[in-house]
């Protein structure tokens, strides 16, 4: 993957750069999802499946990864709405 020089970006026209813009949006967009899914993997896995070589979860399985994503969730609101409340202090 070879990376793209400023002056490169700068010799490009508005329409373009926004397309550009768009696109890394984008993929910043879908490489936060893909974090938050490594993240909930990474702790609700461990805490809720007790049966690895299952093909498939259990109900109880399920509903303790519902469970745990929906907390994770919760907290990361909770701590991203106090983050802003206090900037706008």
């Amino acid at each position: 993957m070879s990376s793209i020089d400023a002056s490169e970006i700068a010799k490009l026209d508005n329409e373009s750069k926004k397309e550009l813009l768009n696109f890394m949006e984008g993929e910043n967009s879908k490489q936060k999802i893909q974090m938050s899914v490594h993240k909930f993997t990474k702790i609700c896995f461990p805490k809720c499946v007790t049966n690895v070589e299952a093909m498939q979860l259990s109900s109880d399985e399920q509903e303790c990864m519902a469970n745990c994503v929906n907390r994770f969730l919760d907290a990361n609101i909770r701590i991203v709405n106090g983050l802003q409340n206090s900037v706008r202090q």
